[in-house]
């Protein structure tokens, strides 16, 4: 399967500090819960592997947080910009963070996602993500109510 021109012209680099407003603007954006700024913050203080994603024009079109642990990596967080999602970037972004979790000697990559967010959870399947297993009330949801995650994991 070919990528659309879109998703074929993105250029990746490493998320830094000055990339952390609009990285935490687009993660407004996308999620009804979205991570803090701190938590991205955080992220890059850590060491995590943190990539943006941009178009020719340099606007923010994705980015992606993952977290290696001894031969398995984690998918922190992942988003692709509301107007571009539904082609290939989310595709796209996965491809990397497999090939950069295989660079890093990862077995694996784990990811939790909310049972709510369908459309992620589709994406995960047919990529090759299976489900193995469920971490009740991980997430907050509204009303002060919590949401499970559903664990998936993908060898590599």
């Amino acid at each position: 399967m070919s990528l659309a021109p879109e998703a074929a012209a993105l250029r990746f680099a490493p998320m830094r500090p000055a990339d952390l407003d609009e990285v935490h603007a687009l993660e407004c954006s996308v999620f009804p819960h979205p991570w803090s700024r701190g938590n991205f913050q955080d992220s890059l203080a850590s060491g995590y592997d943190a990539w943006t994603a941009r178009d020719n024009a340099g606007a923010l079109a994705g980015y992606y947080v993952v977290m290696y642990a001894v031969d398995e990596a984690h998918l922190l967080d992942v988003a692709v910009a509301a107007a571009r999602q539904g082609r290939g970037l989310g595709r796209q972004l996965l491809d990397r963070i497999g090939a950069r979790a295989k660079e890093q000697g990862m077995a694996s990559i784990l990811l939790e996602v909310r049972p709510s967010n369908a459309r992620a959870l589709d994406v995960y399947r047919r990529y090759g993500y299976r489900e193995i297993g469920r971490r009740k009330g991980y997430y907050p949801a509204h009303g002060g109510q919590r949401e499970d995650a559903i664990v998936m994991r993908m060898d590599l």
